[in-house]
Parts: structure tokens; sequence; C-alpha cells
């Protein structure tokens, strides 16, 4: 069993989880802002792209659930893409408050040249597949014991 440092050695900044967290999701930034450049696409938009790639159209509300973006955020975002041509919104006929999002013509095509983006990422990282399937799923451990408690 291994024990905690001093509460005094906890409030040093190379002990904390969040800040390892926050400096290796920035330095992802900076990577995925050169990756996704000739995609065209912020690494927001990339992620909505994946949902849909992935799950063809889906309501606003789905999207904003599986990213975890309220729709104040999740709105200007989708108003680009759609500027940019690759989704268009289409409002429910059934439930005027309910708005689908789909994938233009452009957008399902953008698909193909994402394809090398995950690899180039997994090269980044300097870490094995194996290894990155072992820090998402303690990644994912952590988020849930954090939205349960």
């Amino acid at each position: 069993m291994t024990t905690l440092p001093p509460d005094a050695e906890l409030l040093r900044l190379d002990h904390q989880v969040c800040f390892s967290l926050h400096a290796a999701s920035r330095a992802f930034g900076g990577v995925y802002r050169d990756a996704l450049k000739d995609l065209g696409l912020t690494y927001p938009q990339y992620l909505v792209m994946l949902v849909l790639w992935e799950h063809g159209a889906q309501p606003v509300k789905a999207i904003g659930e599986r990213l975890r973006l309220d729709s104040g955020t999740l709105s200007p975002l989708l108003k680009r893409l759609e500027t940019a041509g690759l989704v268009h919104r289409e409002r429910s006929t059934e439930d005027e408050r309910s708005v689908t999002v789909h994938l233009t013509p452009a957008g399902d095509e953008l698909r193909e040249a994402a394809l090398p983006v995950p690899r180039r990422m997994l090269a980044a990282t300097g870490l094995t597949v194996e290894e990155l399937r072992t820090l998402r799923g303690l990644l994912s451990r952590v988020t849930g014991a954090l939205d349960a408690s």
C-alpha cells in the first residue's frame, strides 16, 4: 500500500494530477492545431466531425452530451462548420426545439483527408497503442469517479 506524502507536499504543483492533465491537454492542442490545419478544422470542430462520421446525423443535444459541450459553446461551433459547408442543421418537424446536424457531401469527403490524423497523434505521444489504451481506460475511470462525486 502506498502512503500519501504529508499535506504540505500535496500542495506542490508537480503532485497535482489535474495540472498534469491540463499540461498534456495543452500539448495535445498544439499538435492537433498543426495536424488539423490542412483540414481547416479546430480541435472542437474535429470532435464534432468525429461524432458525425461515426454516427451520422445527430441532434445537437446528443452531440453536446457526447462531447460534454453546452449549447452556448456548441451552437457557434456548428454555425462555423455550416458556414464552411461541412454540415447543415435542420429543425425537426415534430419538435421545432430539436435541431439535427447532418454532414454535407463536403463534410463526408473530409473524412478521407482526416484518416492520417489519429496515427499522427499516436506517433506524437511516443506511447504504444497498448499504453494509450491503458491511459484512456484510466482517464475514463477518473472521469466516471469525478462525475459521481
